[in-house]
């Protein structure tokens, strides 16, 4: 619900009438349901017997800090392919069991998991996912929700068919900051929005060739680390980091980050599956993702959560800082603190996960802070598990951050083939062979499922 105290008094009389009334609604419903819960329960541990039980999948890294976020329920399980990286979650958790294989662990370990939560690379999101939603067990899975789009749409269409509760680990998605950009777009403060632009600042990608390969170090199970990859040697090139820059593991830096920066324009503007892919870059490696790239998502005319007509959107994308700040006067060096430019029919508005500017500056000059018309969240973890118990679904349930993954995946393909498609989500197929052929791949033997 819309925050009323009236001591709430920045948003400015000449700009009320702009974005109150019905427009005001908006703010408080969030992409096909998924608005935050209603009811919000205490963050204080629950009572032991009611504790979810909960396994981990990926413990070292990320996975340590999702650990963390779920500490106070039953943490039952642990699973991690790399004892070394694992080694802190197994001492600090030394009453779950151990395994390396996810799939033991199902098979040993069905009857006591309720929750499941995913922090492995890329490359190995589907399957352990898949196990867990076909058992009926409540996930959480770190962005990209998968590496291939038709993974991407199998899983959101089993856990809706399972009805189990999910949330993609895009955990920017609670910030206030984060959240002040939606609030001004849906506002209506800057009119209509037809355009938006949206950059990570990064040159990371094509990593050098690994010159050799070596023996995997003690305590690293080689062959399920690669999982459903092809089998090849081992190389300190691939693990523990480097794969997201390899194609065959990762998604590069539109996987890496466009999930939390396009969750902004996604968010706010209500998109779902674009209608049209472009992307161009320097020429493709067949093997590793790029240092820069420039991409264009189109998304149709559609009518919104509380029934108003949008217009249609162009989305652009950018690994690097997009050359449209300078076009429209604003200084690049901004770039560093924002990451979305919303060109609205009257005014710009410069955010990010935790900045905000809206443009022209002299006529948003009496604005000191958005209209507050999000609930917070209670901890982007913490929604996650609420919905396991049965209360409303997380902000970024499959439902909602499935076409963002399948938008962010389809942003790659068009680089990959260097041009444009159409694409038709419901048939879930473009305009093109080539990059049709990108939409899925072949697993090895013993993990087709």
């Amino acid at each position: 619900m819309p925050n009323r105290d009236p001591r709430h008094k920045s948003v400015s009389r000449r700009h009320f009438s702009k974005w109150c009334g019905s427009n005001l609604a908006l703010g408080a419903a969030a992409i096909g349901g998924a608005a935050l819960p209603h009811s919000v329960r205490s963050a204080s541990a629950a009572a032991p017997s009611e504790r979810l039980n909960i396994a981990c999948i990926g413990v070292g890294g990320r996975g340590a800090a999702n650990l963390s976020g779920v500490q106070e329920e039953n943490v039952v399980a642990l699973c991690d392919v790399d004892e070394r990286r694992a080694a802190k979650s197994f001492e600090k958790y030394e009453s779950a069991r151990r395994f390396s294989d996810f799939r033991r662990m199902f098979d040993e370990m069905d009857r006591d998991i309720d929750a499941v939560v995913i922090s492995t690379p890329d490359h190995t999101h589907f399957h352990p996912a898949w196990w867990a939603i076909e058992r009926g067990k409540h996930i959480y899975l770190e962005k990209p929700l998968a590496h291939e789009v038709v993974e991407v749409r199998r899983l959101t269409e089993a856990a809706r068919v399972k009805n189990v509760a999910t949330q993609l680990g895009c955990q920017r998605h609670a910030l206030t900051g984060l959240r002040a950009g939606v609030e001004f777009v849906r506002s209506g403060m800057i009119g209509e929005v037809r355009e938006v632009h949206s950059w990570v600042k990064s040159g990371r990608g094509m990593p050098a060739v690994a010159s050799r390969t070596d023996a995997p170090p003690t305590g690293l199970a080689w062959d399920l680390w690669l999982g459903p990859a092809p089998e090849r040697p081992y190389s300190s090139g691939f693990a523990p980091y480097d794969w997201r820059f390899w194609w065959e593991f990762g998604t590069g830096e539109t996987g890496n980050w466009g999930c939390h920066i396009l969750d902004i324009p996604f968010w706010a503007l209500e998109l779902g599956r674009p209608i049209h892919v472009s992307a161009s870059g320097p020429e493709p490696d067949l093997d590793r993702t790029p240092k820069a790239l420039q991409s264009r998502l189109d998304f149709a005319a559609r009518t919104s959560s509380t029934g108003t007509q949008l217009p249609p959107v162009s989305l652009h994308w950018y690994q690097g800082i997009p050359g449209v700040l300078s076009e429209k006067g604003i200084d690049p060096k901004l770039a560093d603190k924002h990451n979305t430019l919303f060109i609205g029919s009257e005014g710009l508005l410069l955010c990010g996960f935790g900045a905000w500017k809206l443009l022209p500056a002299g006529v948003f000059a009496d604005v000191s802070e958005p209209p507050r018309t999000l609930d917070a969240s209670p901890g982007f973890h913490r929604e996650w598990l609420n919905a396991c118990r049965g209360e409303a679904r997380a902000s970024c349930h499959f439902d909602y951050a499935g076409p963002l993954t399948e938008a962010v995946l389809l942003a790659n393909i068009a680089y990959r083939v260097q041009g444009d498609f159409a694409w038709d989500g419901d048939a879930l197929r473009s305009s093109r062979a080539d990059a049709n052929a990108l939409l899925t791949r072949e697993y090895r033997t013993g993990w087709t499922v």
